[in-house]
């Protein structure tokens, strides 16, 4: 670790490994709100967040856990269960009047086709504008659950419906 006078130590979050500031700063120049994906390996959790000199202010969210409710009876950390838990977020912020937003994965590598992209796949679905480019999207197949077993499409078309009528 550097010493002396001159030796300006980082922010805790940054020394943490938590926040890339750089990031963050690009993000809020957007002046859009942030869809904020984090993905765990048994988890997902979409919030819809803008900034407020404060402290950012959380508009719409939606867990993985949730969909247990509606039905889900599988695990809830893969991307079939990510998709609906971005699509389920998506439909609490249109109603809250959000119709745009700008990606924020965190930390996450970019890679083609992870979950944290099919969370987008379900907020574009649910009619909130995000820049992206189509080819970063996982493919429908996965996205429907095909490539977990039989009768994963329909239990994720129904769990659908029973969004768009709460």
């Amino acid at each position: 670790m550097a010493h002396g006078p001159r030796y300006k130590v980082p922010f805790r979050r940054r020394r943490e490994g938590r926040t890339d500031y750089r990031q963050r700063a690009r993000l809020l120049r957007a002046g859009v709100p942030r869809a904020v994906v984090r993905i765990s390996l048994r988890n997902a959790s979409v919030q819809f967040i803008e900034f407020d000199p404060i402290g950012d202010r959380v508009t719409a969210q939606a867990h993985s856990r949730e969909l247990i409710k509606l039905g889900w009876n599988l695990s809830t950390g893969n991307t079939p269960a990510a998709y609906l838990t971005g699509y389920l977020a998506a439909l609490r912020a249109k109603k809250k009047g959000i119709d745009q937003a700008v990606l924020d994965i965190g930390l996450r590598d970019p890679a083609k086709g992870a979950s944290c992209f099919a969370a987008l796949k379900g907020i574009l679905d649910a009619g909130i504008e995000v820049p992206h480019g189509e080819e970063i999207l996982p493919s429908e197949k996965r996205i429907k659950g095909q490539h977990i077993g039989e009768g994963v499409e329909k239990l994720v078309e129904d769990i659908k419906k029973k969004m768009e009528v709460e």
